[in-house]
């Protein structure tokens, strides 16, 4: 028995003496386990990440396509990936509203960048109960801004890779332009007594208050909050006395208020139409074109604009959503 332990452990010492004289991985895309660890809570942020990072570190987002942020609570899984995270990355004005007590616990540890600290407080817009609106991805100018918040936190962080984040920056803010001036034509389009956006909720403040859009949401800034008839019969109102053709679904909130929507307006005489899905905590699928935060407000603006009677290309300012839209 002893002279098998003594064999077995010679064995064990062999192999990792053998080890000890293999080539080590480099430090690269080559050896992603070796890559800086970025988590992001939304997959609009893990994309500007990416953007900037490019193939120097490793983005993970925790909430995906068709995820409500305002209600989400982390999995066992993802408070792994956050302490395992180097960096973790945050909206911020509480959207991830159930996370907040363990990511501020986690930035006693490593830094936690939330993007709504790139913006002044002045640029911060709030409701009428004098919440914080969380949404500022809406206003492509904003993300401009947050482009910026990542480039230079990474810089600090990983100060041999700077160059490469600041050109990495640089090039996607020209698209990230390109996007704004978009979104300024083509809602600018939209028959000005038209220009009133109807959604399940609160998300699209910012986007109105950037391109000149009324915005009414059924339900709050957050999902949490629940739509009173009284509000609901208001909205109702303002759908028949302006003549106003279509609400909008969300990809990550229920249908059920618009569907009263629609129905009160049809009891009143005023037909409208669902205009589209828009996507408002959460974007597209991982691997479309939507699934990018350039083709997530494209899909918004082209969709709002054909909706409400204004003038955009079918399939977008790129040519690459998944459907043609009509008016």
């Amino acid at each position: 028995m002893r002279l098998f332990i003594v064999i077995a452990v010679i064995a064990v010492l062999s192999a990792l003496t053998a080890l000890a004289f293999l080539p080590r991985a480099e430090s690269g895309a080559g050896d992603e386990s070796a890559l800086p660890y970025i988590v992001t809570t939304t997959a609009q942020i893990g994309d500007l990440a990416r953007h900037v990072a490019g193939d120097t570190a490793r983005v993970e987002s925790l909430m995906g396509e068709g995820t409500d942020p305002h209600l989400y609570r982390p999995t066992r899984a993802d408070r792994v990936k956050l302490q395992r995270a180097n960096i973790i990355m945050t909206n911020g004005l509480h959207l991830e509203g159930k996370m907040i007590e363990l990511l501020e616990k986690l930035a006693e540890e490593k830094p936690v960048i939330e993007m709504a600290q790139a913006l002044p407080p002045s640029d911060i817009l709030q409701t009428a109960s004098a919440a914080h609106d969380p949404h500022i991805w809406m206003d492509v100018s904003n993300w401009i801004a947050a482009l910026g918040l990542v480039q230079r936190a990474l810089s600090e962080r990983y100060p041999d890779h700077a160059a490469l984040y600041r050109a990495n920056a640089a090039e996607y803010k020209n698209e990230l332009k390109t996007l704004d001036d978009y979104a300024h034509k083509t809602i600018g389009s939209i028959p000005e007594n038209r220009r009133a956006l109807v959604t399940a909720h609160d998300a699209f403040s910012y986007m109105g208050a950037a391109y000149g859009l009324e915005v009414f949401g059924i339900q709050g800034i957050s999902t949490d909050s629940e739509a009173g008839l009284h509000h609901i019969e208001q909205l109702v109102g303002l759908l028949v006395n302006r003549n106003i053709p279509a609400v909008f679904v969300e990809s990550s909130v229920s249908e059920r208020n618009i569907k009263a929507l629609i129905e009160g307006a049809a009891a009143r005489g005023h037909i409208v139409k669902i205009g589209g899905e828009l996507f408002s905590d959460a974007m597209g699928a991982p691997g479309t074109y939507e699934g990018t935060y350039i083709g997530m407000i494209d899909h918004n603006i082209t969709t709002i604009t054909h909706a409400l009677g204004g003038n955009a290309p079918e399939r977008g300012m790129k040519g690459r959503l998944s459907h043609a839209l009509s008016n």
